[in-house]
């Protein structure tokens, strides 16, 4: 029975996002939200950005299965489905509309501040404070909008979400945590629907629509598990890892340098392998190895001793300051 409530979720998330999306790149809408290439795109070919349309769907699919077969109010999930909703709405008006920057990051951060002040709590078993609730928010807000930042290349951000949510789900069924578990693996659902269109050669993105949700997501799930003391502060960082620490080191990087941040660009470690000669397969896979190996690892420590923990942790900054520093070398050859 178990088992039942957690793939039965996941059945439903793919199958709604996966036919959803057959069915849009067959009609109008597909024609009418294009992502036009420019100087700092990946790809040379105009392509529908309603990918999005399909994973939330089938994220909502698969909620909607969790509480039919629970059968019982679950109030965060209720609370996550509405802000899902909104911001997601949002992000399609803006995908059609091209909305300011000014406009997007208040909306963000709105949709970031209502989530941390629900739960009541900074973490497990702790107080709320203004300090605390105000740092959440604005890593919630950020973890959206470097997931966008990384929704660049065929079958990247998809791939995170399939690994991330996919550790998640794990993490939380070893814990007993059967909503938060359902949940994720029905994100990791869809996420893999929809990579049998967004995978190289690439028919569909996400666009805004689908990737500053699943940031949201990503940032939100992470932040109910720590606060239910399913996993600690740093096992979504881990998981999340790829993105979180490419993002945030070219933000850095850039912010040095003296340019301006929010503008965008095309200097993300990724997009340098891309432009400096891998295909966006080669770029895809290698990067489903890195995810794969933070989720393991991020699954193997939670259930570690505390030793151990800073001992894995410890290796991946040593790893990721070695991958940065190859990925920075290898740009500047072959620039």
């Amino acid at each position: 029975m178990y088992l039942a409530n957690l793939g039965v979720p996941a059945l439903v998330a793919f199958a709604v996002c996966f036919f959803l999306l057959r069915g849009l790149l067959r009609g109008r809408l597909a024609a009418t939200v294009m992502d036009q290439p420019n100087h700092r795109s990946l790809h040379a070919v105009p392509t529908p950005r309603i990918g999005g349309l399909g994973v939330l769907a089938g994220v909502l699919g698969g909620a909607m299965a969790i509480l039919t077969l629970r059968g019982e109010l679950s109030l965060s999930l209720w609370t996550l489905l509405l802000l899902l909703i909104l911001l997601g709405g949002f992000c399609f008006v803006d995908d059609r509309r091209g909305l300011s920057a000014a406009l997007r990051l208040p909306v963000h951060l709105a949709i970031a501040a209502v989530w941390v002040a629900s739960s009541g709590k900074v973490g497990a078993g702790e107080t709320a404070n203004w300090f605390a609730v105000g740092g959440l928010v604005l890593a919630l807000g950020w973890m959206m909008n470097l997931y966008n930042f990384m929704d660049g290349a065929n079958g990247l951000a998809g791939g995170m979400a399939v690994f991330g949510f996919g550790a998640y789900g794990a993490a939380a069924g070893l814990t007993g945590e059967p909503v938060l578990a359902a949940l994720a693996c029905s994100v990791a659902a869809a996420a893999l629907a929809f990579l049998f269109f967004n995978f190289d050669p690439a028919r569909v993105f996400l666009g805004d629509v689908g990737s500053i949700p699943l940031g949201f997501l990503a940032g939100a799930l992470g932040l109910w598990g720590w606060q239910d003391a399913v996993w600690p502060a740093w096992f979504p960082l881990l998981v999340f890892s790829p993105f979180i620490v490419d993002a945030t080191v070219t933000l850095a990087r850039r912010g040095v340098r003296g340019e301006k941040v929010w503008q965008a660009h095309h200097d993300h470690a990724y997009q340098r392998l891309v432009r400096s000669g891998w295909s966006h397969r080669r770029l895809a896979l290698a990067a489903y190895l890195l995810m794969a190996g933070c989720a393991a690892s991020a699954l193997v420590l939670r259930f570690s001793a505390a030793a151990w923990v800073t001992v894995g942790l410890g290796v991946w900054a040593a790893l990721y300051t070695a991958l940065l520093f190859a990925v920075a070398r290898h740009w500047r050859q072959k620039k």
